[in-house]
């Protein structure tokens, strides 16, 4: 997925960066990156911070791609959500994931408007999959999270690349965000475009559904390779 025009740094830096932002300014330097240069630049303190920006560019990165576009993004919802050392961690995390959904629905709205539209006339298709949630798939939360960051976070990464944007997007708020199908819903709306207004949480849960069928599938014929 292509980065988005580079935008001059005052248009996105913050007057007032939370502790530990400066790893970010070392990067919005417009040059090209992939997640191996920014996940580098990411090492450092074991702070808060530090987790939270890790845990953002890679929620960024399935949703907009690798690379520069996705650092801004990070910027932009730390900033937005004024996250802090002193904050509550878990408050901090969900403030900022929320700030950063909302910045990359609107980033991806403009990379390609309608990309987001509300789906018309979904129903319930017959799927291998009952429930909207990642045990139907098989998998837990930690299993997807460590699929994404281990040895198989590749292939993983190519799946969610070939998915329709819309249907990636849902999967990514839900199992990835850890939104509900109520608050994803709300999310789109509010930031996916004039075409983005018909979502309904019905609609989330079933589009969820067929992203978790295509992950079963996924899953099967990778077990079945071995």
């Amino acid at each position: 997925m292509p980065d988005a025009p580079i935008l001059e740094p005052d248009h996105m830096t913050p007057q007032s960066p939370p502790a530990g932002a400066e790893v970010f300014y070392g990067l919005l330097d417009g040059q090209p990156k992939d997640e191996a240069t920014a996940a580098k630049a990411l090492e450092g303190p074991d702070d808060v911070f530090d987790r939270i920006a890790a845990k953002l560019y890679s929620l960024a990165s399935m949703l907009v791609g690798e690379g520069e576009a996705s650092v801004r993004l990070v910027e932009t919802a730390v900033a937005d959500a004024e996250v802090s050392v002193c904050q509550d961690p878990a408050v901090a995390r969900m403030s900022s994931r929320r700030a950063l959904a909302s910045a990359a629905l609107e980033l991806l709205a403009e990379r390609d408007p309608g990309s987001l539209a509300a789906p018309e006339g979904v129903a319930p298709a017959s799927t291998c999959i009952e429930d909207d949630d990642l045990a139907s798939a098989g998998i837990s939360t930690e299993e997807l999270e460590n699929m994404l960051a281990g040895p198989e976070r590749d292939r993983v990464r190519q799946w969610l690349e070939g998915l329709p944007t819309a249907m990636r997007t849902v999967f990514v708020l839900r199992a990835v965000a850890g939104f509900t199908a109520v608050e994803t819903a709300e999310l789109i709306q509010a930031h996916g475009g004039p075409e983005a207004s018909a979502w309904t949480p019905e609609a989330v849960r079933e589009v969820f559904r067929q992203g978790l069928c295509s992950l079963a599938s996924q899953l099967l014929h990778a077990s079945a390779a071995r």
